[in-house]
């Protein structure tokens, strides 16, 4: 299952991602997360919300560059190791990550994470083979 990510390009100067926000609290759109890359001239925010579509078309009509990418949402236990189980599995199926990014929504539980691969459905199959729950778009939205 793959879960649909927002990429909003930002010039890298004060106040800029706090016109993204405005923008998604003014049309009612959550974040569920986020992450928040920077280099000298510009960032890129990736962003999972609760309506994509309704998220890029604000953003677009504010003057932003907003691209999407599938990514995959996975659960983990929240504790010590966790992250690094999931991590040897894919190593041993070969997959690379480009780039993840995680949350966890009570402490001591689960934690969410999510991954940009190189291969992904190859990463799905690593994943369930191993029991790993994959959690859906809408899954993820409604957390």
């Amino acid at each position: 299952m793959k879960v649909e990510q927002i990429s909003v390009f930002l010039e890298n100067r004060a106040g800029r991602l706090a016109e993204v926000t405005k923008v998604l609290s003014e049309n009612n759109i959550n974040i569920r997360a986020l992450s928040l890359a920077d280099t000298s001239d510009f960032g890129i925010l990736r962003l999972i919300v609760t309506n994509n579509e309704k998220a890029k078309e604000a953003l677009k009509a504010n003057g932003f560059t907003v691209g999407r990418t599938n990514v995959v949402a996975a659960e983990v236990g929240d504790h010590p190791g966790g992250l690094h189980t999931i991590l040897e599995m894919l190593n041993a199926g070969e997959v690379n990550v480009e780039y993840m990014y995680a949350f966890v929504t009570q402490s001591g539980q689960n934690a969410i994470l999510i991954f940009r691969f190189d291969r992904t459905d190859q990463a799905i199959e690593v994943l369930k083979k191993n029991h790993v729950r994959i959690l859906s778009g809408d899954e993820l939205y409604s957390l």
